[in-house]
């Protein structure tokens, strides 16, 4: 096989403005000239990257997108394949481009291409994997579907769909908002009136709501490093500049980092990735740090009511100037494609934050937020999370014990907590060897990559617990530590 596929760099480098649109379209050209032909297995990523001299992530990259463009099919154990005559016919069909015009050049047009950066990502087909090590995802074993049904029938009747059916303008569910006041942010030690929550499409709309009320030109946004890639995306939108806080075993680290910060997004119950909870005496110097300075904090509570030991309330819960902007989801307890979420703000940016929801799809569907809100009158909302915190607490120390015995160079100090585990590989170990012998066994984990806003010196990787079953994370843990071994 001609593991090059006649490509370089320098070709590469010629096709469009990076590496990864110029691999892609090149790709794409030797598909539709047939000179790789339909269902031709193309060369493993890590091969086509030496080759080429570029980095495994970008070809790997291209091959995902390209499998979910259509032009090929990812075949578990056996890698990537060209797809079959039809396919590729169906996505030859002519458009309209009409009387011979020349296309137009998007990677030039586009003003900013997103798609290009590095994000999290998972495999399509990550349910096939025997040892998913997935974060971010939910058990269907635990999900009470039942409970789930009847709920949906109440959200069916007459007087509900007469309701969420009408065009409500930018107005949430008000049943749904009594519910989060009075079951859940009291949980965290938030009391929060009507006024001052709004339901996002997801924490993540949270975010980038805020960052277009709250940042102007020169202003400085603090970003956890390593830390949530999206909350680092979202704000290299706007018109800030943006500053890598960096972390350790205590949470994000105070001091001169910063200095001239305006506003920063912050994981205080539950870093992410890490999982290590702030410090207390950290958490009141952020408090005071943001009266003195006229700053911003905004709370990224995504683990919530997950985290087994909730002994520490939410950071908002002791703010008394009204400086800490709280955002939560349902991703974790009911699911992530629910995309429901919630802002707990001052009612002065709750006002402005929904009049710009409005501008972006008015209000979150609100069949959805009847539905939740129905879920959790009913009582079937609590008992769900109980049962998730004790399940996710009993595969944590089930998967920290089997590191322990298996793997302990990956380990870190302990103290994190959470529905995943965070790991630090030695310094010999590379990520894509790793992810191959991994990816062979079964083992299905989370580069820690996207997590530094540059490629950082040793691999870190995530195991997430929320979806792999407890009798399947022992022999999941042996596999991943023979791949280790493999690697070194």
């Amino acid at each position: 096989m001609d593991h090059s596929l006649g490509l370089n760099r320098g070709l590469l480098a010629g096709e469009g403005a990076n590496l990864q649109s110029g691999l892609r379209r090149a790709i794409i050209a030797a598909i539709t000239a047939r000179r790789l032909q339909p269902n031709q297995q193309i060369p493993p990523s890590r091969v086509l990257a030496q080759q080429l001299g570029i980095a495994r992530n970008t070809v790997t990259a291209v091959y995902e997108d390209l499998a979910t463009r259509g032009f090929l099919r990812s075949v578990e154990r056996q890698g990537y394949f060209v797809a079959g005559e039809e396919a590729i016919e169906a996505l030859e069909a002519p458009g309209t481009n009409l009387g011979g015009a020349q296309p137009l050049d998007w990677s030039a047009r586009l003003a900013t291409r997103v798609s290009e950066w590095r994000h999290i990502t998972k495999p399509a087909d990550w349910q096939s994997y025997r040892y998913p090590f997935v974060y971010g995802q939910v058990d269907p074993e635990f999900f009470p579907l039942a409970a789930w049904r009847s709920a949906s029938r109440d959200a069916l009747g007459r007087a509900a769909v007469n309701w969420w059916a009408a065009d409500n303008t930018d107005e949430d569910d008000p049943l749904l908002i009594e519910q989060i006041r009075r079951h859940i942010l009291p949980r965290r030690g938030i009391l929060a009136r009507p006024g001052e929550v709004l339901i996002t499409l997801g924490a993540q709309q949270g975010l980038y709501l805020l960052s277009r009320l709250l940042v102007r030109s020169g202003d400085v946004v603090g970003v956890e490093s390593p830390g949530y890639t999206d909350a680092r995306h979202i704000f290299s939108l706007s018109a800030g500049e943006v500053r890598d806080l960096p972390v350790d075993s205590g949470g994000v680290r105070v001091g001169p980092a910063w200095d001239g910060v305006s506003a920063a997004v912050v994981t205080p119950s539950c870093h992410c990735p890490t999982g290590y909870p702030l410090a207390a005496d950290r958490r009141a110097w952020l408090l005071d740090w943001a009266s003195r300075n006229d700053g911003l904090l905004i709370e990224d509570d995504y683990e919530g009511e997950m985290v087994a030991d909730n002994s520490l309330t939410a950071l908002k819960a002791n703010d008394s100037a009204g400086r800490v902007i709280y955002l939560g989801t349902f991703s974790k307890v009911i699911a992530p494609g629910m995309r429901l979420g919630y802002m707990v703000g001052p009612a002065p940016l709750i006002a402005e934050a929904r009049a710009l929801r409005r501008l972006m799809h008015r209000s979150p569907p609100l069949n959805n937020q009847r539905l939740t809100a129905i879920f959790m009158v009913e009582g079937y909302y609590q008992g769900l999370v109980r049962q998730l915190r004790g399940e996710i607490q009993r595969r944590r120390d089930h998967a920290w014990e089997g590191l322990s015995r298996m793997a302990p160079e990956l380990i870190l100090p302990e103290g994190s907590r959470g529905s995943s585990i965070w790991l630090r590989c030695p310094p010999q170990v590379r990520g894509d060897v790793l992810d191959a012998a991994a990816r062979a066994r079964g083992v299905l984990f989370e580069s820690g990559d996207p997590f530094f806003s540059t490629p950082p010196q040793d691999m870190h990787l995530r195991l997430g617990l929320s979806t792999i079953a407890y009798d399947r994370i022992e022999p999941g843990l042996e596999a991943l530590a023979s791949a280790l071994e493999e690697s070194l």
